[in-house]
C-alpha cells in the first residue's frame, strides 16, 4: 500500500494579489522542472496543511500549493468581501500566469473536488489531468443531506452538539440560522457558531475517530474560517447554478481523470461520485472500501498516491 512521501519544504513562497482585498498565500515544492500540479484545498475555508504536499512525488512534480480567498496564510482572514466561486476559478488562472505555467493537473478534494471540476469545466485547456477525491457537487440536496437532514440519523449524537448553538424555533433552516451568527456582532457567539459547525464537520470526515482531524477542525483559526465561508458559500447556493457540474460534464471529456471516494463517505456520500462517474465515464472511479470522507485514511491516501503517480508516468 502507498503512503504519502516525506516531508518537503516550501522552494519558493509568493504573496499574490487578486483584488476585492485579498492577497493569497502561494507555495512551489519539488522539482522546478517537474510535471505541473496544484493542490486544491477543501472547505471553502479550510487552507492547505502540511501533509498535503506529500500526495507528489517531490522529484517529478512541481507542486503548487495556495490558500483560497480567506483561508489559511491568506488575507484577510475569514473575509467574505469578493469571495465567491467565479472569483476562485479566476485566482487560479492568475497564479498559474504568475508561475508561468501552460497546463497543470489539478488535484483537489472536497470542496477542492467542486473548484477543480468548476475550473477544468472553465478552462478544460488548461488541465492536463484530474485527480479528485471526495466529490462535492454543490447540489441543494448535498447541503440540506449534512447540514440539516440525513446525516444527522448517522450521528445522532454529535447533531445535538451542532444543533445546540441553535434556538428551536431557527431549527428548520439550519444554515441560515448558522449564517446570521457567523455574520453577527457578537464575536462570542460568532466563534461558538464556527466552532460548532467546523466540530460537526471534522468529526464526520473520518470512518473510525481521528483525533488529529477532529484538533484541527476545532482549533478557533480553522473553525472561523471554515464556517464562515462554507456558510457564506452554502447561503448563496455556492455561486453556482443548481446540477451546474454535472450538466457542463461534457467539458470534461478529453480530460484523463481518476475519482476516489470512500464508501462510508457520511459528509459527501458516494452518490455524488457515482453520479459524476456516470457523466463523466471517461475518468476513472475508485471506491475505497473502508474510508470515510477525509483524505488521511490508508485506503483513500494509497489510490491518491497512485494515481498521481501514474499521471507522472503517463504526462512526465
Amino acid at each position: 500500500m502507498q503512503s504519502l512521501f516525506p516531508p518537503v519544504e516550501p522552494r519558493q513562497t509568493y504573496t499574490v494579489p487578486v483584488g476585492d482585498g485579498h492577497s493569497l498565500y502561494v507555495e512551489e515544492c519539488g522539482n522546478p522542472d517537474g510535471l505541473p500540479a496544484v493542490f486544491v484545498h477543501g472547505g471553502p475555508g479550510a487552507g492547505c496543511e502540511l501533509y498535503h504536499r506529500r500526495f507528489f512525488d517531490p522529484e517529478r512534480y512541481r507542486i503548487v500549493l495556495f490558500d483560497q480567498r480567506g483561508c489559511g496564510r491568506s488575507t484577510p482572514h475569514a473575509g467574505l468581501q469578493g469571495n465567491n466561486t467565479q472569483a476562485l476559478v479566476a485566482d487560479m488562472e492568475i497564479i498559474r500566469e504568475r508561475l508561468g505555467i501552460d497546463r497543470w493537473l489539478v488535484f483537489g478534494g472536497s470542496w477542492g473536488s467542486t473548484l477543480g471540476l468548476v475550473y477544468a469545466e472553465t478552462h478544460p485547456d488548461r488541465v492536463l489531468a484530474l485527480v479528485l477525491r471526495g466529490i462535492f457537487l454543490c447540489r441543494t440536496r448535498d447541503i440540506h443531506w449534512f447540514y440539516q437532514d440525513g446525516a444527522s440519523y448517522l450521528l445522532p449524537d454529535y447533531w445535538q452538539d451542532y444543533l445546540a448553538v441553535v434556538a428551536p424555533d431557527e431549527r428548520n433552516d439550519m444554515v441560515a440560522a448558522y449564517y446570521r451568527r457567523l455574520t453577527g456582532v457578537d464575536e462570542s457567539a460568532m466563534l461558538a457558531a464556527a466552532q460548532a459547525w467546523s466540530l460537526w464537520e471534522g468529526r464526520a470526515s473520518t470512518l473510525l475517530p481521528k483525533a488529529s482531524v477532529v484538533d484541527h477542525f476545532a482549533s478557533p483559526k480553522t473553525a472561523l474560517s471554515l464556517a464562515r465561508i462554507e456558510c457564506h458559500y452554502f447561503m448563496h447556493d455556492s455561486f453556482l447554478s443548481e446540477n451546474q457540474i454535472l450538466a457542463r460534464a461534457g467539458r470534461l471529456r478529453d480530460i484523463p481523470g481518476v475519482i476516489v471516494h470512500g464508501r462510508y463517505d457520511v459528509v459527501c456520500p458516494l452518490e455524488q461520485a457515482w453520479a459524476l462517474h456516470r457523466a463523466w465515464p471517461e475518468a476513472h472511479l475508485d471506491v475505497i472500501a473502508d474510508a470515510g470522507h477525509s483524505a488521511t485514511e490508508p485506503g483513500t491516501v494509497d489510490a491518491l498516491v497512485r494515481a498521481t503517480g501514474e499521471f507522472a508516468q503517463r504526462l512526465g
